[in-house]
């Protein structure tokens, strides 16, 4: 009977000894703390790895995290200074720097942390108008950022982010502000349209603009071309009509020609003859009134010209056969009077 109660007693106390040592014990993961209270005042921080406390005495609290941590808060309303207002979400990255100061100085960090991000964020975003705020979310991460890291760094913590990850206005702004930009598309497509047709009409005008010059130039060459070729042509012709040294007739001839032409205009029913002209007509009528010789390449005879010819040679063969018979006549009256007895009476 004593001995199964000794039994019982050592095995009791063998108990309160392992459960002594592991109280004792205290293995600390790596990136984690825990803070040591000794008689209900802080003693120290446990670092990563194995550590000894005394047990009963030292009172061990839970792990504090020490890796860059992510919280995300709920959309929060805020007025901006329009007086709309709208929706933001936001989200946070902080680490703990010191568990000391995060387990004393603040009694729990992250709601005072998403407390104070709530209301920075509303005296940073209501100084604002919606338009800027929806154009300035990087001046509001640094400002939030700012104000935030200066507030926690008693509490034992470094806020290295803060993201904007929405800012919702009402559905009514949404409508306007989608409209606002529809119309300011429209406005751009006007614009560019606009400046598409002025370029064009410049560069159609500028187009015309060369293609006159060019126009011009070639008539300016053409007509230069053309005065010096008529400016040849009268002078071959002046020396021309030098080199052949023309009478009267042929200037009043060229005179008869350039009649016609005074009177081919419909409304030329009057005009005046120059007093040259008569007396080139005068030498016209002159010189058609007297016969001229016909050079042998314009001469061409006609079948009248013919049969007149052939008229004059039957006429001048005739001619000739009767002077030979006149011819024949008188030499036989010569030979007869000669053969019936000498000289006639007339001789004597």
């Amino acid at each position: 009977m004593e001995f199964s109660a000794v039994l019982v007693a050592a095995l009791i106390v063998a108990l309160l000894a392992v459960f002594t040592v592991l109280r004792a014990v205290r293995i600390v993961p790596q990136a984690r703390a825990r803070n040591v209270e000794r008689l209900g005042r802080y003693h120290r921080t446990l670092t990563p790895g194995l550590n000894v406390v005394i047990p009963y005495i030292d009172r061990v609290y839970p792990v504090i995290d020490l890796r860059e941590q992510v919280v995300s808060f709920r959309p929060q309303p805020v007025i901006t200074e329009d007086n709309l207002v709208v929706e933001i979400d936001s989200v946070l990255y902080f680490q703990v720097t010191d568990p000391r100061a995060a387990a004393y100085e603040i009694a729990s960090y992250l709601q005072a942390v998403e407390q104070l991000t709530v209301t920075t964020l509303r005296n940073v975003v209501g100084s604002m108008d919606l338009e800027k705020a929806l154009t300035s979310r990087d001046s509001i991460n640094t400002q939030l950022r700012g104000v935030l890291d200066e507030a926690t760094g008693k509490w034992g913590l470094r806020v290295n982010r803060v993201e904007i990850k929405a800012i919702d206005p009402p559905q009514s702004i949404k409508d306007a502000m989608e409209k606002q930009m529809r119309a300011e598309r429209d406005k751009r497509a006007a614009i560019l349209g606009a400046e598409g047709q002025r370029q064009s009409q410049v560069l159609t005008a500028e187009g015309d603009k060369q293609a006159a010059v060019l126009r011009a130039e070639g008539n300016r060459t053409a007509a230069i071309l053309t005065a010096e070729g008529q400016s040849r042509a009268i002078d071959e012709v002046f020396q021309a009509v030098h080199r052949n040294d023309p009478d009267p007739k042929l200037l009043a001839y060229q005179y008869m020609q350039m009649l016609p032409q005074l009177a081919q205009g419909p409304g030329n029913t009057f005009w005046v003859i120059p007093s040259e002209v008569t007396s080139a007509l005068d030498g016209v009528s002159r010189a058609f009134s007297e016969v001229l010789p016909q050079s042998p390449a314009t001469r061409r005879e006609t079948p009248r010209d013919k049969a007149v010819q052939a008229a004059d040679d039957d006429a001048a063969r005739a001619a000739e056969a009767a002077a030979e018979a006149v011819a024949d006549a008188a030499a036989a009256d010569e030979a007869s009077g000669t053969v019936a007895g000498g000289p006639r009476a007339d001789e004597g």
